[in-house]
């Protein structure tokens, strides 16, 4: 059964429908979704497990994160 609309009951199709002349595409709207410091974290490549360490000799120096950290200048134990 085929049924029939009149002119003023048609449905509307943005599906073949000319284009105006001189209409730009519009761009999807960015989200506005609120970023969460996990996902700020994986896309950073993931925690960094280094820390600052200063001895009592004056040395500096990044080390990976451990129970027992030595200075590698002097040798002396770093607590934690």
């Amino acid at each position: 059964m085929h049924v029939r609309l009149s002119p003023k009951l048609r449905p509307i199709s943005t599906r073949g429908a000319p284009r105006r002349r001189g209409a730009e595409p519009v761009a999807p709207a960015r989200s506005t979704r609120a970023i969460r410091p996990e996902d700020r974290v994986r896309r950073a490549g993931g925690p960094q497990d280094q820390a600052l360490y200063a001895c009592a000799c004056g040395y500096a120096f990044n080390a990976s994160v451990t129970a027992s950290v030595c200075c590698p200048h002097c040798g002396g134990e770093q607590a934690w």
